[in-house]
């Protein structure tokens, strides 16, 4: 078979996801298969048949990249902060690359989501990128001049546990956080986020999305959840401008499929923006569900 094509994984919680592209990155196979929850063993498997099908599919050999919740840790090479728990504290690296017979990468999902963005979707045409994911979590990714960057200690990117920025006094100390504190900007912009503030001030239990469409409707309670979502958003990413200064932010994940925050953030953000004007722009995904699965085939971009 003939060399060269990139093969991404995305390992979630419930499925497998395989992609490969050739040369010209033209998709030569793609197909879901479930996860094997709770089973090291079997997972680390699973991915090996992956590869195995996308090869033979492809009819060519490729390298292997591998998006999911977590991260590498730098201390001991294994898996940490996943939410498939039994991947954690394992060398999963290490196996894959002795099962496969080649280097394996691995990134976290939000990772794999910015630079899919970033090599060949909405901010393709852009420098510096910050790939943000909201949904049911908060996270983001960065890539500069096509390349990921990770940091030193492999944390670059995690926006959702920085505190919300310029806090008005009803916001504080904010809402309780998994990782420990509270107040995080997670705790505001993910999905159930906006529905636990929006029960705060109303009493009502509502999804995001059922806000979002009644606040279309005109519904008053939830046009000022929606405007409190949208200058907190605005504010969160003031400071990201602040500090990095990125061409193009790229929202994914399900909130990021409520419209007017592209008109409306950038529309606020220039309070908190320490410039007399902001060229930074703010857009949606090209590639909806599949940019962590074409990020991690990513990769292995030159």
């Amino acid at each position: 078979m003939d060399a060269g094509i990139r093969i991404g994984i995305d390992l979630g919680g419930t499925k497998l996801e395989v992609i490969a592209f050739d040369r010209s990155g033209a998709v030569t196979a793609r197909r879901r298969w479930d996860t094997p929850r709770g089973d090291y063993e079997a997972t680390l498997g699973a991915i090996e048949a992956c590869v195995d099908w996308a090869e033979r599919k492809a009819g060519a050999n490729g390298s292997v990249g591998i998006g999911t919740p977590g991260a590498l840790s730098k201390v001991t090479g294994c898996l940490k902060n996943s939410n498939s728990t039994w991947l954690n504290g394992r060398p999963i690296v290490l196996d894959l690359a002795h099962r496969l017979g080649r280097p394996v990468r691995i990134a976290n999902d939000a990772d794999c989501f910015a630079l899919s963005e970033a090599i060949d979707g909405a901010g393709a045409d852009a420098g510096t990128v910050f790939g943000v994911i909201v949904g049911t979590g908060t996270g983001a990714g960065i890539v500069i001049g096509g390349r990921l960057l990770t940091g030193s200690n492999g944390i670059a990117g995690e926006w959702g546990h920085n505190p919300l920025p310029w806090p008005e006094d009803f916001e504080l100390p904010g809402p309780p956080c998994y990782c420990g504190k509270r107040g995080c900007i997670e705790t505001y912009l993910s999905g159930p986020g906006m529905s636990l503030d929006h029960a705060r001030a109303t009493g009502g239990q509502l999804e995001a999305h059922e806000i979002s469409a009644r606040a279309g409707t005109g519904d008053a309670a939830c046009l000022e959840t929606l405007d409190r979502y949208v200058d907190r958003m605005a504010r969160s990413l003031a400071h990201v401008i602040n500090i990095l200064d990125p061409d193009v932010i790229v929202l994914g994940g399900g909130m990021s499929n409520i419209g007017m925050l592209y008109d409306a953030v950038p529309g606020r953000w220039g309070r908190y923006v320490f410039s007399d004007a902001v060229a930074t722009r703010l857009v949606r995904n090209a590639h909806g569900d599949a940019s962590g699965v074409r990020g991690a085939a990513w990769l292995w971009n030159p």
